[in-house]
């Protein structure tokens, strides 16, 4: 059922919006903190598409994206492009993405079928696919990236943490707020209630 929905129109358009979403994030271009890693809103759109749209059409958006951007749109964080982009510091988190999309929209959809679909439910799969699945590849890319130890790179991620907290949190209330509103979203099982 999932692959015929997947084709469909409002599946194609769903992941056009998500991609323009996420492209849209990078309009403001982040704050620099460190090693050349912007903080930005990247992963907020990438968990919330993910959390609303469900695992492959989560990560379908993410693709779209990285596909856009890699062929020469300046849509990745600080306006750049290109495949050059993927060799920098911000390579591995960029990888990460559809992995995230995915994981997160996994999660939200297995508690949706088993209907213990909640806030707390999205907010543990958003905390799953920023803290576990894009904080980890990312900053092991960027470990690498640097040739620094464990150490160093725990020191490097420790100022971004509350700005991943604070963005997956209400990546977590929106894609709640989604689902309350458009309860056929990931199919016909309604939501259970908060």
């Amino acid at each position: 059922m999932e692959s015929r929905r997947s084709l469909s129109p409002t599946s194609i358009a769903l992941v056009a919006v998500f991609a323009g979403l996420i492209a849209a994030s990078t309009v403001w271009p982040g704050i620099q903190i460190a090693a050349g890693v912007p903080l930005t809103l990247q992963t907020f759109a990438v968990l919330l598409a993910g959390a609303v749209l469900g695992p492959w059409r989560g990560a379908a958006a993410v693709v779209v994206y990285l596909v856009l951007g890699t062929a020469g749109l300046p849509i990745f964080a600080s306006h750049m492009a290109g495949p050059a982009v993927w060799a920098r510091p911000t390579g591995g988190f960029l990888a990460s993405f559809v992995v995230a999309a995915w994981v997160t929209g996994w999660m939200v959809r297995a508690f949706r079928r088993s209907h213990r679909l909640s806030v707390a439910t999205i907010l543990a799969s958003t905390a799953v696919g920023s803290l576990l699945v894009i904080n980890v590849i990312g900053y092991a890319w960027l470990m690498i990236y640097l040739s620094a130890s464990v150490r160093d790179t725990v020191v490097i991620a420790l100022p971004f943490l509350p700005g991943d907290l604070i963005k997956l949190v209400v990546a977590a209330v929106v894609a709640w707020a989604v689902h309350r509103a458009y309860p056929a979203l990931l199919g016909a099982t309604p939501p259970a209630t908060a």
